[in-house]
């Protein structure tokens, strides 16, 4: 596949996403509801909404692609050598439903099962990020790069600690790198948003961003862009980034996340000790 069809398919899908952004900033009446009873997991109309549009868009000019959606896959995701478009319509839900303002459009393609391009909108604050392999990453159009943050002492960390809620598992994972990360780090915060965790160590706002639990569609875009930004993602286990199972760590800087891995394999070990012996943080 060119690089001349990888622009084609960023340029079509680009103004659908700018589009998109004004129903948000449109919306009305936003009642959120949980999804399969889950109560840690929200949806609204406006997700569907934004996703049809967007799928709709690209059936009627691309037929023949893949398409990956939130709303709409239910069964085990795959990547094929298709150009295959990975959509979460609204990152960031429960913010979206409170009306804070750090919610976003995501839009990534993977060809050949590699990661081509990513955008995330955030029509509130008119912040569009976007990147093309091997082409760098942008914000509104402006280059933009990660910190040059190599010291986990004077880092700025966002950590998703939310997603604790998920199950017995992330909340224990979460609490004791919590526990052995909280002293060592030199700030903290939880913004509620995968896509826009990531773009904001893209340009240098957080120097490290992780989360664990998520979904293909909340990492599909947002590592291509803080990796064309010159930001290193790896799996929080240390292993290389699947975007399959996107438990991930982003940093500024490779030093920076062998440092963090380093403090949360003793706070794993730490864990798993504790599961064996039942001395386990509980809910």
């Amino acid at each position: 596949m060119t690089a001349e069809k990888t622009n084609e398919y960023f340029n079509f899908i680009l103004p659908a996403v700018l589009h998109a952004g004004k129903i948000l900033l449109e919306a009305k009446n936003i009642k959120g509801e949980t999804k399969n009873g889950v109560d840690w997991d929200w949806v609204t109309a406006f997700d569907s909404k934004i996703e049809n549009l967007l799928n709709n868009k690209i059936k009627g000019t691309y037929p023949e692609h893949q398409f990956i959606g939130e709303e709409s896959t239910t069964e085990d995701i795959s990547l094929t050598d298709d150009p295959t478009w990975i959509i979460d319509p609204i990152d960031g839900t429960e913010n979206f439903i409170k009306k804070l303002r750090l919610s976003c459009i995501s839009v990534g393609m993977t060809i050949n099962k590699e990661q081509v391009f990513g955008i995330v909108y955030n029509p509130y604050m008119d912040e569009l990020f976007t990147a093309i392999k091997g082409q760098g990453a942008y914000l509104n159009g402006e280059r933009i790069f990660v910190s040059t943050q190599k010291d986990h002492t004077q880092s700025f960390f966002n950590y998703e600690v939310s997603m604790a809620r998920v199950g017995d598992y992330f909340y224990n994972l979460y609490m004791f790198r919590l526990k052995h990360l909280i002293s060592k780090i030199m700030s903290f915060r939880c913004l509620g948003s995968a896509a826009l965790g990531l773009c904001y160590v893209a340009c240098g706002r957080t120097d490290a961003y992780q989360c664990d639990g998520l979904y293909t569609w909340d990492a599909a875009a947002g590592t291509l862009i803080v990796r064309e930004a010159g930001g290193y993602v790896v799996d929080s286990s240390g292993k290389a980034f699947d975007l399959l199972k996107p438990n991930f760590l982003a940093t500024s800087t490779k030093e920076l996340a062998d440092q963090y891995l380093e403090i949360e394999r003793e706070a794993d070990i730490e864990m798993q000790t504790s599961v064996k012996s039942n001395k386990i943080f509980t809910p």
